[in-house]
């Protein structure tokens, strides 16, 4: 581990704005005196959970993702709002996505999901002791969504035959994993 000085930012530019990201250019100047235009995504962060129901099933979502053009399957997650707790977030988005309830939270960690590009963190949290709402609220306008159940056998197998992709459903899964197995409560 380096302890030398960061990069000093010389000057930003923002570049575009968004409706869930900005995007702005950043000329630094390295430690060593090299300078040059770093490029960045600012992002609120994203929770995400991993929703387990009584019978140890794993409640996923399959959804349309824009910018890889196809449907994947990953645990429910939404961005996180203006001054909003990432808990509070992942407490609508579940039910909004998936219908369930979730009246059993555990926080697993949190990690930068893009760091080379983008100051994106995600929150993760383990959902237990779900109880299926019967007027769940609306998902959103601008969402296509399944829900989808998987033993965590399946979805490990899905994992490695390349059926779930999403890196930051995989991150979670394995942070939950001593939590699945019941090595910690």
């Amino acid at each position: 581990m380096h302890n030398q000085e960061p990069p000093k930012i010389i000057k930003q530019r923002l570049q575009y704005q968004g409706r869930k990201f900005n995007f702005d250019v950043n000329h630094l100047r390295l430690p060593n005196g090299v300078e040059g235009d770093w490029e960045c995504i600012r992002h609120p962060g994203g929770a995400l959970c991993i929703p387990v129901t009584s019978d140890g099933k794993l409640v996923l979502v399959k959804q349309y993702r824009f910018a890889i053009k196809d449907r994947i399957l990953e645990f429910p997650a939404g961005t996180i709002e203006e001054n909003e707790n990432p808990a509070d977030t992942i407490k609508r988005e579940i039910e909004e996505e998936t219908g369930y309830r979730a009246n059993k939270w555990q926080k697993l960690g949190e990690f930068p999901l893009a760091p080379g590009y983008s100051d994106e963190f995600i929150y993760a949290f383990l959902a237990e002791d779900l109880e299926k709402l019967e007027n769940p609220p609306a998902q959103d306008i601008d969402e296509d969504i399944e829900t989808v159940l998987m033993t965590p056998q399946e979805l490990e197998k899905a994992i490695f035959d390349g059926e779930i992709v999403d890196a930051k459903s995989i991150c979670s899964l394995f942070l939950a994993k001593p939590f699945l197995s019941g090595r910690k409560k």
